[in-house]
């Protein structure tokens, strides 16, 4: 299981981004440039946590084959539904993704249990996720950045809440961030473009 435990308090509750919400994947986007550094001075690891196998913690393997899908120029994606990482072999895939990518930002995309106004909302932030700690499992912490959606109710009877939740509200959901990844790895290269073209101006300006 991917699940994490996250509980909303009002005072974090204005950094949600509803998935319905109109410029949904734009706020998205603005929420992680916010967060990383430019230029990318170190590869960036996306790591979706989750498993196909239980519709409410798909939505990491679902945000994952969609942005296998968008050839992005920034980020490399781990995570998908042909290949998902989940509790049986998280932290085998996480050491191997270090392996490849030394000393890279990990960027962790979960699912989550949450209050029930909750249900829906996405939330981009620094620090790890802690996968597994919805359902009661013993996972290392991933990410150095994480991005988490709330796709059904906490507090009782976790394993059978997962099972039962939406496909459709989970599927809205992955696009939505996946779209705002994408849009936020088109901005990069826009400001990557933008500063080079400034710096070979500057370098033929007359004195």
């Amino acid at each position: 299981m991917g699940i994490s435990s996250i509980f909303f308090s009002p005072k974090n509750e204005k950094e949600h981004i509803f998935h319905d919400e109109q410029g949904a994947a734009s706020l998205i986007a603005l929420r992680l440039l916010s967060l990383l550094p430019f230029p990318l001075s170190q590869p960036a690891a996306i790591v979706c946590i989750g498993t196909d196998r239980s519709t409410g913690d798909s939505l990491g393997p679902l945000v994952g084959t969609m942005l296998k899908e968008k050839h992005l120029s920034h980020f490399h994606v781990y995570g998908t539904l042909e290949e998902p990482i989940h509790a049986v072999n998280l932290e085998e895939k996480i050491t191997a993704i270090r392996a490849i990518h030394h000393d890279a930002l990990m960027i962790a995309i979960d699912a989550c249990l949450g209050r029930f106004k909750s249900v829906g909302a996405i939330t981009v932030a620094k620090g790890p996720v802690r996968p597994g700690a919805g359902v009661n499992k013993q996972l290392p912490p991933v990410g150095d950045l994480h991005i988490t959606g709330v796709v059904n109710v906490s507090g009782f009877m976790e394993f059978f809440v997962l099972q039962n939740t939406r496909l459709h509200l989970v599927m809205n959901m992955a696009k939505a961030i996946a779209n705002g990844i994408d849009e936020a790895d088109r901005q990069l290269s826009r400001k990557e473009y933008l500063e080079n073209t400034s710096i070979i101006k500057t370098r033929h300006q007359p004195f």
